[in-house]
């Protein structure tokens, strides 16, 4: 027998391809934004006439930071496609290949690179190092409260405060959608790419470009008035909060730009046959997820751009002795301030409801059910931002109107966890750490919800309104639920995403190390909180020092059990044991394609016949399988 084989040449792309593309990367990109940043500041001393470094602060750093996004963004190739828009010549097949990195190894994880997998992967990194500088400054803020001297200087501390909360909020943002929602979602609705594939990847490189504005904010004065910086108070900040303010619109572009991408994606791109009664629940909680963001988080934007008029053109519209609100910021801040809670809530349950599953071999308890639990809470998310504002003197009499929307968002939330309980019960469970996660998940779940109710009560929120006891809360909903949620989803396709198992038993022990110290840390708050401790205090009573303490060594025990988790995933990463296509024995369409992933997802577009929940269903066909290996028909 004569066999023969099929030599794959490397593509040979045309001559008159820009030359520049093939020299960008995240290095000329961080050359291009330091130029534009430096050119850019020594225009704008120039032009307002002040010293070189000191001159009208504010208007110069705004300007460098503008000349920073531009320089960044041309550097990585961000604008190539519009200027060969505007020659009148698009990529052609072979240049459209060379973007998505065919070929190009590991090279095309350091690029601006349209394929999907390649952007999911990328989100990922991103999101672990934007993390890591918000744990970092955490375990700062910890180590200040634990000890009773005076570790950092008040301005230094309220910057750490800051600072960490806005990072941790963005990263949670981005854990699960960015990585997971980009790499999964296409293949598992039977796309082959996203719908916008160069979109996509400018979704990611301005999260990297807006990253660096905070960081440098830090160095500058940084923000001294919370995650939240209220106006006016916050116009007294240095220079450095025009670094938190464009590291927040440049975020809002991101997202809607994402948002956007993944909405068609999933709307217009779906496999033949699959319904929306056959789409998997993560991709509805993705749906879900982006569909708050893209209407919302311009709010956010909004209220920062106003913030920056007031700073730098001598605009009032938060300064009340000119005419100005400090209601109006407080209005559009939270109207994306509490929607974010389920931009990032969402997609972490929703993958752990698709996870569960397939360790429990057993359908969800009820998939009608948490599709409306998922459409319950992104319709009354937007009802709900005033609960925020019960201790302002804001129409006193709307506080009671609020108090029951907020209450009433409780309900879809509880059916999504009644759907989670029903589907665990007696179900053969398969115990592997994934599974042991979203028992994590569902338990801090129970708390946080458990804990909102109180803070959603007007004259319970009289007494815990700026106390620890919020701080514990949110912590509760957000790395409780969307953190763990996403250390679930990076185990569980791990092996798609890099060829690999986690290593799970070095994984189980951070990830339990982590569960415990979170446990330590912040039930120490509540308790600190229902005894009257404020929050973004610098140095507090005696009376508050023990739970401070007891909070301060949980923290730290988290932050060994994230270590411990990290040391895992980079060691799994290079050189865990080679992955099936399918390990788990899932029915979802991402684990129908080979491992590696080809280019294109599918040499085939699949077509969809039922839903990907038939666990335990009898098959069909299995008995004319038998009767043609001479088997006894399985039941």
């Amino acid at each position: 027998m004569t066999t023969t084989t099929e030599t794959v040449a490397t593509p040979v792309y045309p001559k008159n391809f820009l030359r520049c593309i093939r020299r960008q990367n995240v290095f000329t990109a961080f050359a291009g934004g330091i130029v534009g940043f430096v050119v850019m500041r020594i225009l704008a001393s120039l032009f307002f006439r002040g010293e070189f470094w000191h001159g009208d602060s504010n208007r110069i750093v705004t300007v460098a930071f503008i000349g920073w996004g531009v320089g960044f963004m041309a550097g990585i190739g961000a604008f190539n496609g519009v200027f060969r828009w505007f020659a009148g010549k698009d990529l052609d097949h072979a240049e459209a290949e060379y973007m998505a990195g065919k070929d190009l190894g590991v090279k095309r994880y350091f690029r601006y690179t349209t394929d999907h997998k390649v952007v999911g992967i990328q989100y990922l990194v991103v999101a672990m190092v934007i993390l890591a500088i918000g744990g970092t400054l955490a375990m700062l803020i910890r180590t200040q409260l634990g000890i009773s001297m005076e570790l950092f200087n008040p301005n230094t501390y309220n910057s750490f405060v800051g600072t960490h909360g806005v990072a941790m909020v963005v990263g949670m943002i981005v854990v699960v959608t960015g990585p997971i929602g980009n790499f999964i979602v296409p293949m598992m609705v039977g796309a082959r790419d996203m719908a916008f594939p160069r979109l996509n990847a400018l979704s990611l490189w301005l999260v990297v470009a807006a990253l660096i504005p905070l960081v440098m904010s830090l160095f500058m004065g940084g923000i001294r008035d919370g995650w939240t910086v209220y106006q006016p108070l916050a116009i007294q900040a240095p220079p450095g909060a025009v670094g938190y303010i464009f590291f927040i619109v440049i975020f809002a572009i991101s997202t809607a730009v994402s948002s956007v991408n993944l909405l068609v994606t999933i709307i217009r791109m779906r496999a033949r046959g699959m319904t929306w009664s056959r789409t998997p629940i993560f991709v509805y909680s993705v749906a879900a997820s982006v569909g708050l963001a893209l209407p919302f988080f311009p709010f956010y934007m909004y209220s920062q751009l106003l913030a920056l008029s007031d700073r730098t053109l001598s605009t009032s519209f938060f300064i009340p002795e000119r005419g100005g609100s400090v209601w109006l910021y407080e209005h559009i801040f939270w109207i994306l301030g509490h929607p974010e809670v389920y931009v990032i809530v969402l997609p972490a349950i929703g993958a752990c409801m698709e996870i569960m599953v397939v360790f429990l071999r057993k359908p969800l308890f009820s998939f009608r059910t948490a599709v409306v639990g998922i459409a319950g809470i992104v319709a009354l998310a937007g009802l709900v931002w005033a609960h925020h504002m019960f201790m302002t003197g804001w129409a006193p009499l709307a506080g009671y109107p609020f108090m029951i929307s907020t209450e009433m968002i409780s309900i879809p939330l509880s059916l999504i966890v009644l759907v989670m309980i029903g589907t665990m019960w007696r179900g053969k469970v398969w115990t592997r750490l994934p599974m042991m996660i979203i028992y994590a998940v569902v338990f801090n779940k129970i708390i946080g919800g458990l804990t909102g109710i109180f803070l959603s009560d007007v004259p319970a929120d009289m007494h815990f309104h700026g106390s620890m006891f919020v701080t514990a809360h949110f912590h509760y909903m957000l790395m409780g639920t969307g953190l763990f949620g996403a250390m679930a989803a990076v185990v569980f396709w791990f092996p798609k995403m890099t060829g690999r198992m986690f290593d799970e038993r070095v994984g189980s022990i951070g990830f339990w190390t982590a569960f415990v110290g979170f446990q330590i840390t912040f039930m120490g708050m509540f308790a600190a909180g229902n005894l009257g401790m404020p929050r973004r205090v610098f140095q507090s009573s005696e009376l508050f020092l023990l739970s401070n303490q007891i909070s301060t060594v949980g923290a730290y025990t988290i932050g060994v059990g994230m270590l411990i988790f990290l040391a895992a995933l980079i060691s799994s990463w290079k050189s865990g044991v080679i992955a099936s296509s399918n390990p788990w024995g899932s029915q979802t369409l991402e684990w129908q394609t080979p491992t590696p992933v080809p280019l294109e997802n599918f040499p085939v577009l699949p077509v969809v016949t039922s839903d990907p929940y038939q666990y335990g269903v009898p098959d069909p066909y299995q008995v004319e399988r038998d009767l043609e290996t001479q088997k006894e028909p399985v039941a």
